[in-house]
């Protein structure tokens, strides 16, 4: 089994299907735990939709640097450590390959950047349960996956052939991140549950996890990622601090459960 170049834990965000706000969130969580303390790395491994770039600020035509005609250096940005397939590729480019050669380039881009030294790696999937997945279980040790749903119904049962997948594959499920749980009216700050309410608890409660976080549907959170300033770093208020539990979250339970699967070493004594 291969290693990416230094990272200790391994972390996908990954949703059942598009436009959950799964990309959204794995920027705001890297740049989270970074806030806390954590040296982080984000790769993008949204192959069809590559959108990190652009969410972090990254100039276009930037690319990583090579080295040795093969490593690529990621690149720093609000604190972390970057790559993405949307760096090695013009923007405009159609992404119209076939599942071999998919594979390929994210098995490149997996093995072949040097993240010295992360606590966390932070890997945006793409949405739905395809080959990339797969190739990812198959490729490295995963400390967990994070699922991303919205609480309608519709994205709750995409959400739950995510959760099959990755317990097909033996990946541990972190929790469930209900996002778009409330919308802040940007003129008077009013909440309101206009996807519903309760979904994410519910499948939770199915698959014996927790909802790990709740993250608002708030339109600063988008103007600032369509402007490559996530809200971590660039605002307060309460849709950062939603970001931020859910990085404390998700870093607790990490740290609970490497304390709790530490096997004990067992002495035998007999009489001789």
């Amino acid at each position: 089994m291969n290693q990416i170049r230094g990272y200790k834990h391994l972390v996908c965000v990954a949703s059942g299907k598009g436009g959950v706000g799964k990309s959204t969130t794995a920027v705001n969580l890297a740049l989270s735990l970074s806030h806390l303390g954590k040296r982080v790395g984000l790769l993008d491994a949204d192959i069809y939709g590559p959108s990190i770039p652009l969410m972090m600020g990254i100039e276009s035509g930037t690319k990583p640097e090579i080295r040795d005609k093969k490593y690529m250096i990621p690149i720093s940005t609000h604190g972390i450590k970057v790559n993405s397939m949307g760096l090695l590729v013009d923007e405009k480019t159609a992404m119209a390959w076939r599942a071999p050669m998919i594979i390929s380039a994210f098995n490149q881009i997996l093995n072949d950047t040097v993240w010295e030294d992360r606590d966390y790696l932070i890997v945006d999937m793409p949405p739905g349960t395809g080959d990339i997945q797969l190739s990812l279980s198959q490729a490295v040790k995963i400390t967990g996956a994070l699922i991303v749903t919205t609480p309608q119904d519709v994205a709750l049962l995409d959400a739950r052939r995510a959760i099959e997948m990755f317990n097909k594959v033996e990946v541990p499920i972190l929790g469930i991140v209900e996002n778009m749980s409330i919308h802040i009216c940007a003129n008077c700050g009013h909440e309101e549950e206009i996807f519903g309410s309760g979904g994410g608890e519910k499948l939770a409660s199915q698959y014996q996890t927790e909802v790990i976080g709740r993250l608002p549907l708030d339109i600063d959170i988008r103007e600032r990622a369509d402007a490559g300033a996530p809200i971590i770093g660039s605002s307060e208020g309460s849709s950062a601090e939603a970001y931020l539990q859910l990085a404390t979250n998700m870093d607790e339970r990490i740290s609970h459960d490497l304390v709790h699967n530490v096997k004990e070493p067992k002495i035998s004594i007999t009489d001789d």
